[in-house]
């Protein structure tokens, strides 16, 4: 006969200490709490990972419903979870076993099940792995293969890389370790702070987990056991930002029907493919018929289905995706589904079309978009590496731990109390052909199969290290990455102390410095006083002494946004860059990768410097941004007046909210997103901060932008908000003994 014992403690910000003297108790009580503190958000993602969404929110949920079926989330999920080691699959059971525990409790407390009519459901022990699926799945951006591959059909081959993020358009994640000669304490210092959608509930949750072998405080993705991405064992600590890594590819399929169903055109000829029909719910509307298709190269995710007889369906035919708006900004991370971050109402054409056309018509014969991505072909997520994580004592645990993961493709930061350093990249990418990295390319052709996995780079780490998605250890792996104005930024702090504590990495956390506004500053200097009104004159005065800090309280930094976005609007305008004006006949969760408004507003920087649009007269645009902003009537705003927080819920609450106003933009190191030329609003943030302390675990700090439960109106839904917005922290507590015990279970169990 065995006890199990659990406890739960929470300490004043409501952060859950969770223990047991189980491992699989451990995940079975984190489970339960992640139930109690966020029903609502991940039942929401359990949907979402079975395209089911749309039966409790509607018609604008069908968008990523019909995705989630098409891409085969669900049965990727269970592939991955058969193919678990017995030990991993038992540990991830568990934490399923826990969530149904706490579930119905859970769901009482939260009042969008009522609102919904949702009910909670079974949670089976796939479910964790569908979430880091579905949150992932769109991380490494294969929509931007769709753009490159209409960019140059429109515009020719040699523009296809012109609106490259290597200008802004991506964020992802700042991270930087600091060696102990360049610390106060003489112990290594690792800090950084992931980005993503701002939700709410958030997509982090601090939690501490302990029991024989493991103790470990960290950042957990809730419906997801153990911490993987950001966690302090009290000897190692460890941290990630995205790799910027191209792992996923796209194919061009011709499909024909037979008389015994659909073939597939691969290199070697006409192949049979699985094919089979489901049906979307659809709260307050009709039902919404998916076909499911999936290739040798993999699920089909954009086109159309031949119909019987040979014929070639319409052009739109079942291509697209009724209702709903596209969601989110390109870039990184998984548009959340519904809403409009980044697609203003009226500028996205309807779906449907020519996309799914074969150029040339075969008859009989319709085309479609593949997509390849190694879960799908290795049934495998790497999840066997968490539970090593959480056991990791050493900076060699934490190394071989990643030695198993998959995706998505990470850089890693480490560091030990025995000295040790670790600065690699983790995940599987796929060798292949060059045109695959880049465009979506023909599956009918030879060559472009993937021929087995890159090695993943690793760096010696000098006195520090950084990663902010530029260019560095990762570049060989990818195609696209972040500008590199915030790794030049955070190396630059890092050189001016060599005294750095836990508290004083806040400076370099809320840095406001925008380096790119310089192409746009350097047109405005040269503008000739002559050809521009006093107004605009007196406007380009101000800019031009302006400190480049994007400051909450700062009006110089308002304008400056408002001449940007200005000039990004007449840009997307032109008409040289008319023809990326649509339409595009994608699925519409695709769209926001697509929209020429954000593309170019993300990719200003280079619009403004490139030489091969000559076309383009920046200097007029320019001149008639600066006048257009001077002559604007109104009193001057702050740029937090403008720029302000605009989290995502699955559903939004009743008669709005005004939510703060934010310092930061999207390239400085204090990284909320705002996209020129479509709106100032942010919806893209620090969606966690924190410092680990390899001297004392418990000088750590760490913070998220809202709270640590997901139930309005708890004391704590909301109550870090203030902290996160001042750049403060929460302190990291370890001692049980300063914590208040919440709930304590007994269970005996025959051995």
């Amino acid at each position: 006969m065995t006890t199990e014992v659990t406890e739960v403690y929470r300490d004043a910000w409501g952060i859950p200490h969770l223990r047991a003297t189980s491992a699989l108790g451990l995940a079975r009580a984190q489970g339960r709490n992640a139930a109690t503190d966020r029903a609502w958000q991940i039942e929401v993602e359990r949907h979402r990972v079975r395209g089911t969404t749309a039966a409790f929110l509607g018609a604008e949920a069908v968008v990523w419903d019909r995705f989630a079926r098409q891409a085969r989330l669900e049965d990727t999920a269970r592939r991955c979870f058969a193919a678990l080691d017995a030990d991993t699959a038992a540990w991830v059971a568990a934490y399923t076993e826990g969530v149904g525990e706490g579930l119905a409790e859970g769901a009482r407390n939260a009042p969008e099940f009522a609102a919904t009519g949702l009910e909670p459901g079974r949670w089976e022990p796939w479910v964790p792995l569908g979430i880091w699926i579905a949150t992932h799945i769109l991380f490494a951006g294969f929509p931007a293969k769709l753009w490159r591959e209409e960019v140059a059909r429109r515009l020719g081959d040699d523009l296809a890389d012109l609106f490259a993020t290597d200008g802004p358009g991506t964020t992802g994640s700042n991270g930087w370790l600091v060696t102990g000669a360049r610390t106060e304490t003489g112990a290594p210092l690792i800090a950084g702070d992931p980005h993503r959608f701002i939700e709410d509930p958030g997509v982090y949750q601090q939690i501490h987990l302990v029991c024989p072998g493991v103790d470990v405080v960290g950042m957990a993705v809730p419906g997801v056991p153990g911490v993987a991405h950001f966690g302090h064992t009290g000897s190692v600590a460890w941290a990630i930002t995205s790799a910027m890594a191209d792992y996923q590819d796209l194919y061009r399929e011709r499909l024909r029907r037979t008389a015994d169903g659909i073939e597939a055109e691969g290199p070697d000829g006409w192949r049979p493919v699985a094919h089979h029909r489901e049906t979307i719910e659809v709260a307050g509307g009709a039902p919404v018929t998916v076909d499911v298709i999936e290739t040798g190269r993999g699920p089909v995710i954009a086109g159309n289905v031949p119909l019987p007889g040979g014929d070639v369906p319409p052009p739109g035919g079942n291509a697209g995706v009724p209702g709903g708006d596209a969601a989110g900004v390109p870039g990184g991370d998984v548009p959340p589904p519904g809403g409009n971050a980044g697609v203003p109402g009226g500028d996205v054409p309807p779906p449907g079309g020519d996309a799914a056309e074969v150029p040339g018509g075969d008859a009989g014969v319709s085309e479609a978009v593949s997509l390849r991505y190694p879960p799908r072909v290795t049934a495998a997520l790497g999840f066997e590496a968490i539970p090593a994580l959480l056991r990791a004592r050493t900076v060699g645990d934490v190394d071989r731990a990643c030695d198993s993961w998959v995706e998505p493709v990470n850089v890693v930061q480490a560091a030990d109390t025995e000295g040790g350093l670790l600065h690699r990249v983790a995940g599987r990418v796929p060798v292949r052909h060059e045109d695959n990295r880049l465009r979506v390319v023909p599956a009918w052709e030879p060559g472009y199969e993937w021929r087995g996995w890159h090695e993943t780079p690793r760096a010696e780490v000098g006195d520090f290290a950084v990663m902010a998605n530029a260019r560095g250890i990762a570049t060989p792996l990818g195609v696209e990455f972040a500008p590199p104005h915030r790794a030049d930024r955070i190396a630059a702090l890092l050189r001016e102390s060599k005294s750095w504590t836990a508290p004083g990495m806040a400076v370099v956390h809320t840095d406001t410095r925008l380096a790119s506004a310089a192409p746009l500053l350097e047109l405005v200097a040269a503008l000739e006083e002559d050809r521009i009104t006093p107004g605009a004159s007196a406007l380009r005065a101000r800019l031009l002494g302006w400190d480049c800090r994007m400051e909450a309280g700062s009006t110089d930094a308002a304008l400056f946004a408002a001449v940007r976005s200005a000039v990004a609007r007449r840009l997307a305008a032109h008409p040289a860059l008319e023809p990326l004006r649509g339409p595009f006949r994608y699925p519409e969760v695709f769209l926001p990768w697509l929209h020429l408004p954000t593309k170019t507003g993300y990719a200003l920087e280079t619009l403004l410097t490139t030489d091969r649009l000559p076309g383009i007269d920046r200097a007029s645009l320019v001149r008639d941004a600066v006048e257009e902003v001077a002559a604007a009537d109104g009193p001057e705003t702050t740029w937090g007046e403008r720029h302000r927080l605009a989290p995502w819920r699955a559903l939004p609450a009743r008669g709005g909210e005004e939510w703060p106003g934010l310092p930061g933009d999207h390239d400085c190191v204090l990284a909320t997103s705002s996209v020129p030329g479509v709106t100032d609003l942010s919806a893209r943030a620090p969606s966690a901060r924190y410092v680990w302390d390899l001297a004392r675990r418990e000088d750590s700090l760490w913070v998220v932008p809202l709270g640590a439960r997901g139930i309005p109106g708890d004391a704590h839904h909301r109550d870090q908000l203030p902290l996160w917005l001042r750049g403060e922290f929460v302190p990291v507590v370890t001692d049980f003994d300063l914590l208040t015990p919440e709930h304590r279970t007994e269970e005996r169990h025959d051995q």
